[in-house]
């Protein structure tokens, strides 16, 4: 069984997510091959295809979420994604066991007492036929659970019940109330009755393998995967870790050479190539992921070696780069035009741009 390197693991990766080369093709079809986009603030998405297409605008992502090609929702691990319509349709069935427990572990001492099938039939009425925002659709739960807490009872129903959050909600530079709609209204097309666990697995392994039953686990939020990819491993490559660990892969996917060069990326916040593995070793060490995640991580070579964030300072928009270690004057220079690529992107209303470096001890 062959091992395959950190490198090795860290090139596969960087293949299968875009991140090598951006590619020449669709929103719908890069948001597809990525099984989702994580979407809790409306803004990363658009960085983080931004970072995988060659010509990426604003208005591309927008006007797919405004035709319903692409839709916002609760999905892997309990948050919130942007998914394809077409993948919604058998991801949220599939996901129902997580969004129960999710339910549950947020919401179940607010919901104690209060029969759950219930709490989902008066919200699938609420919204029949209408969108209402998360408010909105409180009070009307606690018209029939009065004293309960609105917010709880509205965010239980993004677990229970198949609901999506329509534009302008997760579009660029949007803040303001979430709106709920039926999913299969806003599709207009009923969700799928028999979804399989093994398309989850060969999906996922296309997007973010090689990697183990428990990567595919931390990335989707479901349990017991063991048997499903046990079912698939006749039709799988089976490697190891320099650590020991099992690695499944499909027959056909990019494994570069490990000393294929990695351009620097700006990954977007709670970019999904960073918290998709159980084992994030193939992207940064133990001690950068306690960074990552709360903020956006920069890649040098294929590796985390910093945070970003974009600072305002009347018409300046400043780029400021915390790094773990100092970076070598090629490195830094890289980083600098990446960055300032960045900012032309993510704050082109400013009339001037910078790159800073600090560390990420200040």
């Amino acid at each position: 069984m062959s091992v395959l390197t950190r490198r090795s693991l860290n090139r596969a990766t960087l293949a299968r997510q875009l991140l090598l080369r951006r590619a020449e093709t669709s929103v719908l079809d890069v948001v597809g091959h990525l099984v989702g986009l994580q979407g809790q603030d409306p803004d990363p998405p658009y960085v983080g295809l931004w970072n995988r297409m060659s010509s990426f605008r604003l208005d591309d992502l927008t006007e797919s979420l405004c035709q319903r090609e692409i839709v916002r929702a609760t999905l892997m691990r309990g948050t919130q994604h942007l998914v394809t319509a077409e993948d919604y349709r058998w991801l949220r069935p599939l996901l129902q066991p997580l969004l129960d427990r999710w339910q549950k572990g947020a919401f179940g001492k607010a919901t104690a007492g209060i029969d759950l099938a219930e709490l989902a039939a008066v919200a699938r009425s609420a919204l029949d036929g209408t969108t209402l925002t998360r408010p909105e659709l409180g009070r009307v739960l606690t018209e029939r659970w009065p004293g309960r807490d609105p917010v709880a009872l509205a965010r239980s129903v993004q677990g229970l019940l198949p609901v999506v959050h329509p534009p302008p909600d997760g579009t660029w530079g949007r803040r303001g109330r979430t709106p709920f709609a039926l999913a299969d209204q806003w599709l207009d097309r009923p969700l799928t009755d028999a979804p399989s666990a093994r398309d989850l697995v060969t999906r996922y392994l296309a997007a973010f393998g090689p990697a183990s039953v428990q990567d595919v686990q931390a990335w989707s939020g479901l349990t017991r995967l063991r048997e499903v990819v046990d079912s698939l491993r006749p039709g799988l490559l089976v490697f190891r870790s320099e650590a020991g660990r099992e690695l499944f892969d499909l027959p056909d996917a990019p494994r570069p050479e490990p000393d294929v060069p990695a351009p620097v990326r700006f990954l977007a916040a709670l970019d999904n190539v960073v918290l998709a593995h159980a084992d994030r070793t193939r992207m940064m060490t133990d001690e950068q992921r306690q960074h990552v995640g709360v903020e956006a991580a920069v890649t040098v070579d294929g590796f985390v070696r910093g945070l970003w964030k974009i600072t305002r300072d009347g018409h300046t928009a400043s780029l400021v780069v915390r790094l773990f270690t100092p970076l070598s004057t090629v490195d830094e220079e890289d980083v600098v035009r990446e960055g300032l690529r960045l900012l032309r992107f993510a704050a082109a209303d400013a009339e001037n741009h910078d790159v800073r470096f600090r560390s990420v001890s200040d």
